[in-house]
């Protein structure tokens, strides 16, 4: 991939002028099946932007055009609070997903700005499941919520109140997720809410403790299911600050997204086994998974891709080969001289081993395929100039 100065810097100009604001892209890719989520080594290069921002004359308004699937749940208060460092206003602008921790992010914000495709989602964390050894992969994720409406459909709709009885079904549960995850979810639980409360309360318009707990509520524990996508009337009556742009806003908003699914290739999905049809293993190099993009910076995450078949090869073969050199008729080795008796040799053990790694090449190849596996590696911002 060659290096990019700009991806959709003439947008975000033409979105700053409608809007009277500071713009600042974060959108994080979510290509199948290599995406990519919040994390926490996004909070780094986000500064670089805010620090580099030219505000001018008046008020210090910084929208954050925003773009995710979800992530890490402990990320969102920090970049909400380092925003407010450097603004008056903190406005976010969704142009289509802003789901989980992307949500999350959007209730510390003054403002949501939501066009008509735009989509928030329920706040409920996602753990991966706990597990020790070669076997672990691929990990298992568990619903936070999901184990809590397990424990209350035991209570309320199995009617299992018995001391006895509720702890054998507690001791199922644990036989299928590890104490430790349990523990994980219960301490979630209580921080999902937290960070909530506290990216809530931080707004200039501050809301009444009622208001406040219904939108936790509602997000963590009302809307079931946690793929549902909440449209800007629906998040609207929930009771967050949602602002519908006006047509033109909403045009430039909707072509700037464009600029970054294209980049970024979200509707060309990667399809492992394609990759690897006709060679053993393929690796994608600088693989671009995200972007950060303001007026002055441009930062895009890279990342590497090792695809390759898995085989069942027979364990530990044992490959003997011996190569005899048959001389011409006539011709006595003594007749040959030293040096080219030497110089024979050395041929003669290097084909056997030629010979032995093609045999086992063969092998390989011959052996049945049992999947395609895929490891991600070397990824990190890279700042663009």
């Amino acid at each position: 991939m060659n290096n990019q100065k700009q991806i959709g810097t003439k947008l975000i100009g033409d979105l700053e002028k409608e809007r009277g604001s500071k713009v600042i892209v974060y959108f994080t890719g979510d290509r199948q099946p290599f995406g990519s989520r919040i994390a926490e080594d996004v909070v780094r290069p986000l500064y670089e932007h805010l620090v580099n921002l030219d505000f001018g004359e008046g008020n210090k308004v910084i929208d954050l055009f925003l773009y995710s699937r979800g992530g890490d749940v402990s990320v969102p208060w920090r970049i909400a609070s380092m925003f407010r460092e450097f603004c008056d206003e903190f406005n976010v602008l969704v142009p289509y997903k802003a789901q989980s921790a992307a949500t999350l992010l959007s209730l510390g914000a003054d403002n949501i700005i939501m066009g008509k495709k735009a989509e928030l989602g329920p706040i409920d964390p996602t753990l991966v499941k706990a597990t020790i050894g070669e076997g672990a992969l691929p990990q298992q994720e568990i619903s936070v919520e999901d184990v809590n409406s397990f424990l209350l459909f035991v209570k309320e709709r199995a009617n299992i109140n018995d001391q006895s009885a509720l702890a054998q079904v507690v001791g199922t549960l644990v036989n299928q997720i590890s104490p430790l995850t349990l523990g994980n979810v219960n301490r979630q639980n209580s921080h999902i809410r937290l960070v909530a409360r506290k990216l809530l309360t931080s707004r200039k318009e501050k809301m009444d403790e009622e208001k406040i707990n219904s939108v936790i509520e509602t997000l963590t524990e009302k809307i079931y299911s946690h793929g549902h996508g909440i449209g800007r009337k629906e998040a609207k009556d929930i009771g967050l600050p949602i602002i519908f742009p006006d047509d033109k806003t909403e045009n430039v908003i909707w072509q700037l997204y464009l600029k970054y699914e294209d980049f970024l290739k979200l509707n060309e999905p990667i399809y492992p086994e394609i990759e690897v049809a006709k060679e053993e293993n393929k690796i994608l190099e600088n693989l671009p998974i995200a972007v950060i993009e303001s007026d002055k910076k441009l930062h895009i995450f890279k990342t590497n891709v090792d695809i390759r078949k898995n085989r069942k090869v027979p364990p530990s073969p044992q490959i003997n080969i011996n190569v005899n050199l048959q001389l011409p008729p006539g011709i006595q080795p003594a007749q040959i001289p030293q040096q080219a008796q030497q110089i024979l040799q050395q041929l003669m053990a290097q084909i056997s081993q030629n010979i032995t790694q093609l045999v086992q090449q063969e092998i390989v190849r011959q052996s049945p395929i049992i999947g395609i596996g895929g490891r991600v590696y070397g990824g990190k911002w890279h700042e663009e100039k």
